[in-house]
């Protein structure tokens, strides 16, 4: 989080439904506190969680006429961080330009209010045709924080040489630890890659998937959104098709907030969300639990871990970071004792 580029991209940092006319809610996005709020029309607004009067937290506060009001002394914001309230002066007197504070871009997109800290974004909201579709069903499954760094959990998302090992208790074959072999391409928002994987199909998946085999196969679909967005498309043997959208949208130096919805094809009838939801969070629990024991500092430089060739979607991830930083005039910032 302390390289300024990433500033320039959009995050998933709230799902729309935390959000209300009378609180605010507060946040913190690449190591900064934001203030977050639904104005008057309903449309999420983020600004720094800071009144620029005697640097009160806004999100303390409450919410009057769509604008934050800072708990302090009343000062009200809008959505631009303009003042347009202060109770203490009189009704002639006009509020003094200087009396703002730094506010950002906000937008609802997917269930979710998304910011980005720079007015001029490098890469728009990732399309997500699925996630429009009303025909496809949308289920929201997990917001939470994991202390792990973006990196590590998007290169995990294209890793075919974990399953067995991290995920042996869910759909992972121990017996067959040989990852399958993957095609990449990289594209302007970042990479898409191609797989076909057989796996293990528990009870539970069986129920998701109406299928009854032990085992199945799985035609992989995915894309990585630089910086830390990835979307992964399942299609089964039967034509059950289950998408995975996975942001971890970065909190500071060592946290992510992550959170991920699921679109299918299929109905409640055919598999109930709380048995999907289960099986999805039984596999990212699986994850987290070993991501959060890694270095939260992921080196771009190649030379500092060693690599097999599965890993070659990660490396080519941190070979794009790394291009960024360097055209933005950046350089890789690493933090020492990492863990």
């Amino acid at each position: 989080t302390q390289q300024p580029v990433l500033r320039r991209f959009w995050y998933p940092v709230v799902p729309m439904s935390e959000l209300s006319f009378d609180r605010p809610y507060a946040i913190k996005l690449l190591g900064e506190h934001l203030v977050l709020w639904l104005d008057a029309d309903g449309q999420p607004a983020a600004a720094l969680d800071r009144c620029c009067h005697r640097s009160a937290q806004l999100s303390k506060g409450s919410i009057v006429n769509g604008c934050v009001q800072c708990p302090y002394h009343g000062w009200q914001f809008d959505r631009h961080g303009t003042c347009v309230g202060v109770p203490q002066l009189e009704p002639y007197q006009a509020i003094p330009a200087s009396y703002r504070i730094p506010a950002y871009q906000c937008t609802p997109r997917y269930g979710y209010a998304w910011v980005c800290l720079d007015d001029r974004p490098l890469q728009p909201i990732p399309t997500i045709p699925e996630a429009e579709d009303p025909n496809l069903r949308f289920i929201h499954q997990f917001y939470e924080r994991w202390n792990c760094s973006g990196l590590r959990i998007m290169e995990n998302s294209f890793d075919n040489a974990h399953f067995s090992f991290v995920h042996y208790a869910s759909f992972g074959d121990q017996h067959q630890p040989r990852p399958a072999s993957l095609q990449v391409s990289s594209v302007d928002h970042g990479l898409t890659v191609k797989t076909v994987v057989d796996v293990v199909n528990p009870p539970l998946q069986q129920k998701n998937l109406r299928l009854a085999e032990a085992t199945t196969v799985r035609t992989m679909h995915s894309n990585w959104y630089l910086p830390f967005i990835r979307t992964l498309k399942i299609t089964y043997p039967n034509g059950v098709m289950h998408m995975l959208f996975t942001a971890a949208t970065p909190i500071d130096d060592r946290s992510s907030q992550v959170l991920q919805f699921c679109v299918r094809n299929d109905t409640e009838a055919d598999a109930s969300t709380e048995d999907i939801i289960a099986f999805d969070r039984q596999v990212t629990l699986e994850d987290r639990a070993v991501l959060e024991t890694t270095d939260y500092d992921a080196p771009l430089d190649t030379s500092v871990e060693q690599h097999m060739a599965s890993d070659r979607v990660g490396i080519m991830m941190r070979h794009r970071l790394t291009a960024l930083l360097k055209e933005h005039g950046e350089v890789e910032i690493r933090r020492s004792g990492a863990m």
